[in-house]
């Protein structure tokens, strides 16, 4: 378990990022999958939600598609340093400015872009996905201050359906761009960690897609746990419920949440794991 647990107090969506105070209460949890979500903000503590800047968010979205933290983070240093120019700051609200980041991709070289941003691996496509990103943000929009307008103001179902039209950019992006960007209460993103716990715990179908899994979240957990349940389940599914080899495996008492969990697709008695979806008969 992360040794970083400050505040002692849970904040979802966070005193910046609109969200209000949060109470985590399982004996109180109307559904399985709050619980679930509450039982994680006994674990962890989340820092504030919303407050990026928009296009800075989608981009560091993108690198972090199909790859890790560890290998991403580098890849957004280096393209901050080589395209993101001097850095500003709206005295009135306290977001970065992603304009000159913007302008810079939309005419950057992709060659020079995908060297830049290698270490996230799949550069040759991110590199292509985030200069048409640019673009888009660009002519749909104007400015990247706008951009983070309408991310900050319009409806997140609005908001999501502009994103998913931006080839290269799926529902978890979109969603991330709306939580962390956004502050938006209720977007519950689904990523690799996300979809395989919920369906191994029973929460949502074993053969669920990303959308089924994200949906059946959305509709179960409060909408001001969200945004926690989303970060908080990744960092679950990095300490102990990993894809190939769970806490639970050896050691039924490992995981702190194995009382609510059915095990889907684990199988201690044989040391075997699968894909939920394999499970299903």
């Amino acid at each position: 378990m992360s040794d970083d647990r400050e505040p002692s107090v849970n904040i979802s969506g966070g005193e910046s990022g609109g969200g209000v105070a949060t109470e985590f209460d399982p004996a109180t949890a109307d559904k399985r999958a709050e619980r679930v979500v509450d039982r994680l903000g006994e674990l962890y503590w989340q820092k504030t939600y919303g407050g990026q800047d928009a296009f800075t968010c989608l981009v560091r979205t993108i690198l972090s598609q199909n790859t890790s933290d560890v290998a991403s983070q580098p890849a957004h240093d280096a393209l901050i340093k080589r395209y993101g120019g001097e850095s500003s700051t709206d005295a009135d609200e306290g977001r970065e400015d992603g304009a000159d980041l913007a302008t810079s991709l939309s005419n950057a070289d992709r060659t020079e872009l995908a060297e830049t941003i290698s270490s996230a691996g799949l550069y040759n496509q991110k590199s292509e996905v985030i200069i048409a990103a640019a673009e888009w943000v660009l002519e749909e929009f104007g400015s990247a201050r706008a951009f983070d307008a309408f991310v900050t103001d319009e409806s997140p179902a609005a908001v999501r359906e502009s994103l998913l039209s931006v080839t290269g950019v799926g529902p978890k992006t979109a969603d991330c761009v709306l939580l962390f960007a956004g502050g938006r209460a209720g977007v519950f993103p689904v990523d690799t960690h996300v979809h395989r716990i919920y369906r191994r715990m029973g929460v949502a179908p074993a053969d669920a897609d990303h959308e089924e899994v994200r949906a059946a979240l959305e509709r179960e957990v409060p909408a001001e746990k969200c945004g926690f349940g989303h970060t908080a389940t990744i960092q679950f599914g990095r300490e102990y419920c990993t894809a190939r080899n769970p806490a639970c495996l050896e050691d039924p008492d490992a995981c702190p949440l194995g009382d609510v969990c059915e095990q889907v697709g684990v199988y201690p008695e044989t040391g075997d794991v699968i894909d939920p979806a394999e499970a299903v008969e």
